[in-house]
């Protein structure tokens, strides 16, 4: 057995999309990134990168690199998932830490959806979120979203 931990933390900014495990979330603001931002596919990425002591997603997918710009965070999950041939993930449990939106009318989608990209029964995932009870800064403004994965993997 090995575990894996990840976190990501993002800005938001008006005038991009906000992007939560793979679903995009109507929001008035979305994260400043290289990418597209999604903090909660980049702390599972940061995971499995983790627990396979491969290094991190910046190692991986540096944000110097142009073929990274705006790409689909679902792109780069793909790319770690085929790394994974003689491991099986036994379990996914994340958290999500923003003030704005509310994502629980969206959790159910994004669970079904992270399932699908690992190849793993959505029974597998978990996907919470808190708020930062309009403290911590940024986070507790709305101007941040952060994520933190953990992962089980055989």
């Amino acid at each position: 057995m090995r575990i894996g931990t990840g976190f990501d933390i993002h800005r938001l900014v008006p005038g991009r999309r906000f992007v939560l495990g793979g679903v995009e979330i109507p929001s008035s603001k979305g994260c400043l990134a290289h990418s597209d931002g999604d903090v909660l596919i980049h702390a599972v990425i940061d995971a499995i990168l983790g627990a396979l002591a491969l290094g991190d997603i910046g190692k991986l997918f540096p944000d110097t690199d142009e073929r990274y710009k705006d790409i689909d965070s679902q792109t780069l999950l793909m790319t770690v998932v085929a790394m994974i041939s003689n491991h099986e993930i036994i379990n996914l449990d994340t958290t999500v830490i923003l003030q704005t939106p509310k994502i629980s009318c969206h959790t159910d989608e994004i669970v079904t959806n992270l399932a699908h990209l690992l190849r793993i029964d959505p029974s597998q995932v978990s996907v919470k979120a808190k708020t930062a009870e309009h403290l911590l800064g940024e986070l507790g403004s709305g101007d941040a979203v952060a994520a933190e994965a953990s992962v089980l993997i055989e």
